[in-house]
């Protein structure tokens, strides 16, 4: 199963991912790293300047479904 739940993650009920899988996920356009954001349900793809989102746990890596980083987030 994809996401894992911490203590903290349970109590907000806000999944977590496994680092395992985030280090076997790459960006499907330039295949670098992904950055993983829990407050946003989110896969950063920082090159692509993309988010790929999370739903029910399951990464969404699909370039039509993802929204463009604004220039605040990729300088955060």
């Amino acid at each position: 199963m994809l996401p894992v739940c911490n203590a903290a993650a349970r109590r907000q009920r806000i999944p977590t991912m496994d680092k395992k899988y985030l280090d076997i996920l790459v960006c499907p356009l330039t295949k670098g790293a992904l950055e993983y954001h829990a407050d946003k349900q989110e896969l950063w793809s920082r090159q692509a300047k993309l988010a790929y989102p999370i739903r029910d746990g399951i990464p969404t890596m699909l370039e039509n479904e993802a929204r463009p980083l604004s220039e605040e987030e990729l300088q955060a």
